[in-house]
């Protein structure tokens, strides 16, 4: 379980904080979806800090695999069913930064919580 840290700026855009990625900023913000969980986990703030695992643990909400994004290029799709207990239906669509956070692999479960939230 790793802990990450994911953050609003003033025009709305979330991101993920990955000092050591190499990449542009723009992959890695948060879109179709990702977007939606970060305002759900915020609970009105501008920053998240989430546990986040390939491995179940209590307290966590699973995101689960849907399919491979054949039809932008890149990334995946996940499916929300849950968040904390309640029904969202969210489908999500987290990019190939996954790839560098889960070791290239788009894992069938990501386990996340708040680290707010009581586990």
């Amino acid at each position: 379980m790793e802990k990450y840290r994911f953050y609003k700026e003033s025009n709305g855009n979330w991101y993920i904080d990955l000092p050591e990625w190499k990449g542009s900023k723009d992959d890695l913000q948060m879109v179709l979806g990702a977007d939606t969980m970060l305002e759900y986990m915020a609970e009105g703030n501008n920053e998240v800090n989430a546990y986040i695992s390939e491995t179940a643990f209590d307290g966590a909400d699973i995101l689960r695999l849907k399919g491979l994004a054949d039809d932008i290029g890149n990334g995946a799709y996940y499916f929300m069913q849950k968040y904390r207990g309640i029904e969202v239906n969210l489908d999500a669509w987290l990019c190939d930064v996954t790839l560098f956070v889960f070791n290239d692999n788009f894992p069938e479960r990501i386990f996340i919580a708040s680290v707010n939230y009581k586990l």
